[in-house]
C-alpha cells in the first residue's frame, strides 16, 4: 500500500508540473494570437513528437521529454540588412557572425506572403513584453491559485501561544549547538552547572496556554516572544491557562545569546557562514505551531515569501550548484533549502503521499504546496534576463526601446529593431549551462536527494 501510495504522490505531482508546463505556453500563445502573430507550433516537451493536430495555422501537440515547452511564432528574428544580404558568405566576419545570419535565413524561410506585419519582431515593444510575461505570469496565477485554496482551508503553519515544550536549562545558542551535534538533546543536553529555565522555573509545563505577560493580554507569539526580548533581567507577571484553569506566576527572562531569525523564523548568518547571534531575553519554551485557516487576502504574505526565498536561491545560484556538487562527490551535507530537479520533488512528493497515519486532505494539500512551490520557482527563474529565458526576450527589448528612445532624444538616426540573432553565442552557452545544471542536480536527487520527512 505505501509504495502505491508513493507512485500516486509522483504522478499527481508530475501531472501538475506537466499542466503548468502547458498552462505557462498557452501565457505565451494567447497574446501572440490576440496581437496577430503567426504562431505555427504550440508544444509541451522536447524531442520527438509523440502526438499533434493542426488547427489552423498553429500544430498543436506534445513531444517525448516532458521538460519543457515552447511556442513557435514567424519573424523572432529581424532580416538581414540590404548591405549584409550582398555580402558573399566568405565574407563572414567568424562563427558568432555566421550563427546569426543562418538564425535569420531559418526564420526568413518560415514567412509567407502577408506575414509582414505578422512577424514577432514587427510588434511593439510593450506587446512583445506582455508576449515574453505571459508564460512567468500564468506560473504566478497558478501559484496564487494553489496558494489561496492552502492558505484558507489547510491554513497557514502559525506559532501560538500554547507551550509545545519547557527547557531545563539556558545555554548559549553556540553550546546549545555543540551539544546537539554531539547528541545530546532535551534533558540530556543539561548540566549540573547550567542555570535552570526561567519558564520551567515559573512551573509552565507543555500543553500551558499563555494569556497574559507584563499585565498586557497575549494575542500571538510574536507579540509575547517580543515583550519576552525586551524584559531581560526584569521579575514580570505572567498568566497562563491549564486544563481550564487560570495560573499565574512571575518569570525573570534571562539575558542569553539566541540566533537570529529573518521573518520566516530562518537563522541568518554571517558571510563567512557563521550564525548570526544576538542578547536578548529568553525564557526557554517553545511554541505549539499549528495550521490555522486564513483569510484569502492572507496569500499575499505567504507568496511573497515564496517569491523572497526563490528569488534568493536563484541570485547566488552558481553557489548552490557548486555547494550542491561538492555534497554529491564529497563529504558536505546537501543544503535542504538547495535547488533540485523534478527528480528530486517528484521523490518528495511520493514520500508526503506515502507518510503513514497522515490524513488524505493533508497529503492532497502537500502536493499542492510542492506544484505552487514549482511554479513560483519556474516564474522566477524564467525572469532571468538571459537567453532563451523569457526574461532574456523582455530584455532585448527594453534594450531596443531605451537604445531608440536616446535616438529620437540626442536626434540620431534610428538604430531600428534590436537584433536579438547576435546574442546566439550567449543563447548556446546559457543553454548548455542549463542542461549541465538539470543533470547535476538529477544525479545529486539520485545519489544524495534532499530528505523533508
Amino acid at each position: 500500500m505505501e509504495v502505491l501510495w508513493f507512485i500516486i504522490g509522483v504522478a499527481a505531482v508530475a501531472l501538475g508540473i506537466a499542466l503548468s508546463i502547458a498552462l505557462h505556453e498557452i501565457g505565451h500563445l494567447v497574446p501572440a494570437k490576440l496581437f496577430g502573430v503567426r504562431v505555427t507550433q504550440y508544444m509541451v516537451g522536447f524531442g520527438p513528437t509523440v502526438f499533434s493536430r493542426r488547427r489552423g495555422e498553429t500544430e498543436y501537440g506534445v513531444k517525448a521529454i516532458p521538460l519543457g515547452g515552447y511556442v513557435s511564432m514567424v519573424g523572432m528574428y529581424p532580416p538581414e540588412h540590404p548591405e549584409q544580404g550582398e555580402r558573399p558568405r566568405s565574407a563572414s566576419t567568424g562563427l558568432f557572425q555566421q550563427m546569426a545570419t543562418d538564425a535569420r535565413q531559418l526564420s526568413a524561410e518560415e514567412l509567407r506572403p502577408g506575414d509582414e506585419r505578422r512577424m514577432f519582431i514587427s510588434l511593439p515593444v510593450w506587446k512583445r513584453i506582455i508576449i515574453m510575461l505571459g508564460g512567468p505570469f500564468m506560473n504566478l496565477l497558478i501559484a496564487f491559485g494553489l496558494t489561496a485554496i492552502l492558505v484558507t482551508t489547510t491554513g497557514v503553519a502559525t506559532a501560538t501561544t500554547t507551550v509545545s515544550e519547557v527547557f531545563r536549562c539556558v545555554v548559549p545558542a553556540a553550546v546549545q549547538q555543540e551539544r546537539a551535534a554531539s547528541g545530546l538533546t532535551g534533558e540530556d543536553a543539561c548540566e549540573p552547572s547550567d542555570p535552570p529555565a526561567p519558564a520551567y522555573e515559573a512551573g509552565l509545563e507543555p500543553g500551558d496556554t499563555v494569556t497574559a505577560f507584563n499585565g498586557q493580554a497575549v494575542d500571538g507569539w510574536d507579540s509575547l516572544s517580543g515583550a519576552i526580548r525586551e524584559r531581560a533581567g526584569e521579575p514580570t507577571a505572567i498568566t497562563w491557562e491549564r486544563d481550564g484553569a487560570e495560573m499565574t506566576g512571575t518569570i525573570t527572562p534571562e539575558l542569553t545569546e539566541r540566533p537570529v531569525t529573518d521573518s520566516s523564523g530562518r537563522p541568518q548568518t554571517n558571510p563567512d557562514g557563521s550564525a548570526q547571534t544576538e542578547d536578548v531575553g529568553f525564557v526557554g519554551m517553545g511554541s505549539l505551531v499549528e495550521n490555522v485557516p486564513q483569510p484569502v487576502t492572507a496569500t499575499f504574505g505567504v507568496m511573497g515569501q515564496q517569491l523572497q526565498a526563490t528569488a534568493e536561491v536563484v541570485v547566488v545560484l552558481p553557489v548552490k550548484l557548486w555547494e550542491t556538487a561538492v555534497a554529491v562527490f564529497g563529504p558536505a551535507e546537501r543544503d535542504p533549502n538547495g535547488p533540485m530537479s523534478v527528480v528530486g520533488v517528484g521523490r518528495i512528493a511520493g514520500e508526503a503521499a506515502a507518510l503513514e497515519d497522515v490524513p488524505i486532505q493533508d497529503k492532497a494539500s502537500l502536493l499542492l504546496s510542492l506544484v505552487a512551490g514549482v511554479n513560483v520557482a519556474l516564474m522566477v527563474f524564467n525572469l532571468i534576463p538571459l537567453l532563451p529565458l523569457d526574461g532574456g526576450h523582455v530584455a532585448g527589448a527594453l534594450w531596443e526601446s531605451i537604445r531608440r528612445g536616446w535616438a529620437k532624444l540626442t536626434r540620431r538616426k534610428d538604430p531600428g529593431v534590436f537584433d536579438i540573432a547576435k546574442l546566439l553565442p550567449l543563447t548556446y552557452v546559457v543553454g548548455i549551462a542549463l542542461l549541465g545544471m538539470g543533470v547535476l542536480l538529477i544525479i545529486a536527487d539520485i545519489v544524495d536527494p534532499i530528505r523533508i520527512f
